[in-house]
């Protein structure tokens, strides 16, 4: 029976979520679970185990041992070691889930030094065992959780979005270059799963949406623009879906969604969840932020990071998928929607 030794980046809420995914998965089973392992690579600062060690930090790392079942912890710095270093730590790998290194917290080019350690490393995998087959060594899931970079485009407000572009076109040139040169199949085989907004940010105060404090729902574009929404929980299940049961998803960009909703649909179900009833006079306020509005403020404060969100979801060009298209509905997972998010929210 073959083996699949899968290493998370990052254990941090992303991380952890696609770790407890992985860990909850099906195919987990008492009789496999020892042909797959599971490892994740943090800080070595995280690590410590002595006088000084960071207490929060030892009880989650013996939450991800002792629940989980995370078999080794692997050093290492994504923002600042060599792509060499991180090449190497990689390379003993099958499966690279990158769930760190995306926005101000790390250095401009993280995401694309990491690609390039994975491609290394599947290299230097594929040429110490020539006997394989022509099927990759390595699978790899990048950090794109996020939007559709495609159909948003080099250039937008948001700048860290082009990073995300230079990585699917530097994995996509792999994969034409081993097709074009007729040297087999590329060592790594690679999925992109966009998955829209964390919910969490939609009711997030600074962003600007859902300002539950102070009673007011504001739309980004208009109040018929839409947005695709996806908890980390339920990312961390499907990142741990199509990791463990590919299918046929190989070498291409895969939609995941826990909910695509209007701004006028995101207004309605929180004047249900915490507005003064049914006939009553709305509690919650309303206000348009159109995107000549946004447009402005940007142009005002041109390195505010949530005003670049702003104005990319007030586009509403490739931050809402159609719940059709998505691996969830085509494998009948049920993820959670707005509203049910909302229950669980208190004021």
């Amino acid at each position: 029976m073959s083996t699949n030794s899968i290493l998370v980046i990052g254990a941090g809420e992303l991380g952890t979520a696609v770790l407890e995914g992985l860990a909850k998965h099906p195919d987990l089973t008492s009789s496999s679970k020892n042909n797959t392992t599971l490892s994740v690579m943090v800080r070595a600062s995280s690590l410590r185990d002595d006088a000084a060690a960071d207490p929060a930090k030892r009880r989650h790392n013996a939450y991800l041992r002792d629940r989980l079942g995370v078999s080794r912890f692997v050093p290492g710095d994504i923002g600042h070691d060599s792509v060499e270093y991180l090449a190497a730590a990689f390379r003993p790998f099958d499966t690279i889930i990158c769930c760190a290194g995306f926005g101000d917290a790390f250095p401009a080019g993280t995401q694309l030094k990491i690609s390039r350690a994975v491609l290394l490393a599947a290299a230097a995998a594929a040429a110490a065992n020539d006997s394989n087959d022509g099927k990759p060594k390595k699978r790899f899931l990048p950090w794109q959780w996020g939007m559709d970079y495609d159909a948003i485009g080099t250039g937008s407000a948001q700048d860290l979005f082009d990073e995300q572009l230079q990585v699917r076109a530097l994995l996509r040139a792999e994969t034409k270059k081993k097709a074009g040169t007729g040297t087999g199949t590329s060592a790594v085989d690679w999925v992109i799963v966009s998955t829209g907004l964390f919910m969490s940010f939609l009711f997030r105060a600074d962003f600007g949406v859902v300002d539950l404090p102070h009673q007011m729902v504001r739309c980004l574009g208009g109040w018929d623009t839409r947005i695709t929404v996806t908890t980390p929980r339920d990312i961390g299940t499907m990142a741990a879906e199509i990791a463990l049961r590919p299918g046929e998803i190989s070498n291409r960009v895969v939609y995941v969604a826990g909910d695509t909703v209007s701004y006028g649909r995101v207004a309605e179900l929180v004047e249900e969840r915490f507005g003064s009833g049914s006939g009553a006079e709305a509690a919650f306020k309303k206000e348009t932020w159109d995107r000549e509005f946004l447009q402005r403020k940007l142009a005002e404060s041109p390195g505010d990071v949530m005003l670049k969100y702003r104005n990319c979801f007030a586009e509403g060009r490739g931050v809402a998928f159609d719940m059709e298209q998505t691996v969830n509905r085509q494998r009948g997972i049920v993820l959670q929607d707005v509203q049910s998010y909302l229950k669980e929210m208190e004021l």
